[in-house]
Order: structure tokens, then C-alpha cells, then sequence
């Protein structure tokens, strides 16, 4: 595996995602919003970025990398709607390198990706360890590490994969077969998102970055799932305060884990009340 992958550059095309969630109040996906915030206009959101690189993990592993891989991004460029940006992959061993760039050259997201179902090494594994425990937060103050949620119904529904497929970056026949993309493993775990973070106050979040890890693959729509998630580090910067939390996600039928999705979320404290005043 080691002779055949390693240094082999492989380049998708130049794709234009699309923003659907413009209409969305109050997020970083609307233009009003995100250009109060300094942003050029609603962001795109960084998992479907992830699907530019499934022919590229396809090509490389194979299709059973949607029954056990991995893939780790960390997003460095918000893009707009319809900007176009390509994806490229060193693939290597133990692990491949992705990167994906915009057409004047910018860096829109760096990671990694294999054919085992945990990286200790991945992107997200790195940086997450790389960063010091955030001090006084404000935003998230009602949260501590190691917080758990339990039994949140997950399934995302055969009739709405079918109407994104329309406008996905990349469609792979697998994907007409009910197999969900990386954008919607991402959206199934997100189905979380409102009870993990349902204590935090008002403020404008963002994907800062996305790990996937499928144990038991692959996923599929019209297919029932349950979520648990673990808070595993509170972080901060000059500009924002950062969850980073774990959705286990295990088969209804069977309760046996089949995914994780790894979300970094950045909030903005310039969105936030409670960062327009001194502590």
C-alpha cells in the first residue's frame, strides 16, 4: 500500500458549491450576517467542502472507505456561494494529505484522510491537542468537558438526500443507492446541534473543523440512528470561543456504533452580547 500511495498527487476539478442555507436568520450562511461580522458574504458551509474529496477517497481506497475511513478538515478560508475551489489529495500512507484552494490560490481547508476507521494523527486529533484550555468563557460558560447527551433520534429522510443530490459537487452512483455523502453524515450528526448546545447564548457559530470516523459503514438515509455526544474541550481566541464535541452515532435497530463525527464550532464573540461589555 505504502509503494502504491505514497507522493501520488491527485486533483479534482474546479466545482462551485452551492450555499442553501441563505435564508437561514441569525447564521453565518446569510449574507446580512456574515457581513456584519466581516465576512464577504454567507459562508458556505465547510462540510460540503467534504464532498469534493469523496472521488478522491474513492479512487484511493475504494468504496469501502464509506464502510470504514476517515476523513479530518481543518477550514482556514470561509468561501461564498458558488465561489469555485478545487481539491487536492497526496495520497500517502499511513495517512493521505488534503488540501483544498480557491481559484486565486488561497487555502480554504487543510486535513487528512485514510482507509482506518481512527487516525491518531488526523488534522482535528492534532489541533485539538495543540490548544490550551480556554480561561473565563462567556458564550459558553454553562458548559464543562466531559458534559453528555444521550438518545437524540437521528435519520435523514431518502426525499431530502435525493432533492440535494441535485446541486451536490460531486455525485457518485452510491450516493443514488441511498448512501449518504459526507455532507450528510455531517448533517445527520448535526441533528444534535440543538440539544449539545442548546446553553449557549446568543451568538453566530461557524464550522472551524469536521472529523469523520465510520466504524461500521456505510450510512444511509431512511434508516433510523441515535446520538450521543461528549464535550471534549472548551478553547478560545482573540476573535472567537470554540466547542469541540464528539457525536457518537449507533444504529437504532441494533444500538451498535456505526460513526462519529468530530464538530469544532467557533462562535463569534463580536456576535455576542456578552463580549460588548467588560466582563
Amino acid at each position: 500500500m505504502a509503494d502504491t500511495l505514497q507522493g501520488r498527487i491527485i486533483e479534482g476539478a474546479f466545482r462551485s458549491p452551492h450555499n442553501g442555507f441563505q435564508q437561514a436568520p441569525g447564521s453565518i450562511h446569510n449574507d446580512e450576517v456574515a457581513a456584519k461580522l466581516g465576512f464577504k458574504g454567507g459562508t458556505v458551509p465547510g462540510s460540503v467542502h467534504m464532498d469534493q474529496f469523496a472521488p478522491l477517497l474513492v479512487e484511493t481506497y475504494g468504496v469501502d472507505w464509506f464502510a470504514r475511513g476517515n476523513m479530518s478538515l481543518h477550514f482556514t478560508q470561509a468561501t461564498v456561494d458558488r465561489e469555485e475551489v478545487k481539491a487536492v489529495m497526496e495520497a500517502a500512507s499511513p495517512r493521505s494529505r488534503l488540501t483544498m484552494f480557491n481559484r486565486e490560490g488561497v487555502q480554504v481547508c487543510i486535513g487528512t484522510a485514510s482507509n482506518a476507521t481512527r487516525d491518531p494523527e488526523s488534522e482535528m486529533t492534532r489541533r485539538m491537542a495543540a490548544q490550551a484550555p480556554a480561561g473565563a468563557l462567556r458564550i459558553l460558560a454553562g458548559y464543562e468537558v466531559g458534559d453528555v447527551n444521550t438518545d437524540i433520534p437521528m435519520r435523514i429522510e431518502g426525499e431530502a438526500l435525493e432533492k440535494s443530490l441535485s446541486r451536490i459537487t460531486e455525485r457518485l452512483p452510491l450516493y443514488d443507492e441511498g448512501i449518504l455523502p459526507p455532507s450528510h453524515l455531517v448533517r445527520l450528526a448535526h441533528i444534535s446541534r440543538p440539544t449539545v448546545l442548546a446553553k449557549v447564548n446568543q451568538s453566530v457559530g461557524l464550522f472551524g473543523a469536521l472529523e469523520i470516523r465510520i466504524t461500521d459503514g456505510p450510512l444511509k438515509a431512511d434508516r433510523d440512528y441515535v446520538g450521543r455526544t461528549t464535550m471534549l474541550k472548551l478553547t478560545e481566541s482573540p476573535k472567537t470561543e470554540n466547542a469541540w464535541y464528539d457525536v457518537d452515532i449507533a444504529d437504532a435497530a441494533t444500538g451498535e456504533d456505526v460513526a462519529t463525527v468530530t464538530f469544532m464550532i467557533r462562535f463569534m464573540k463580536a456576535s455576542s452580547p456578552l463580549w460588548a461589555k467588560p466582563a
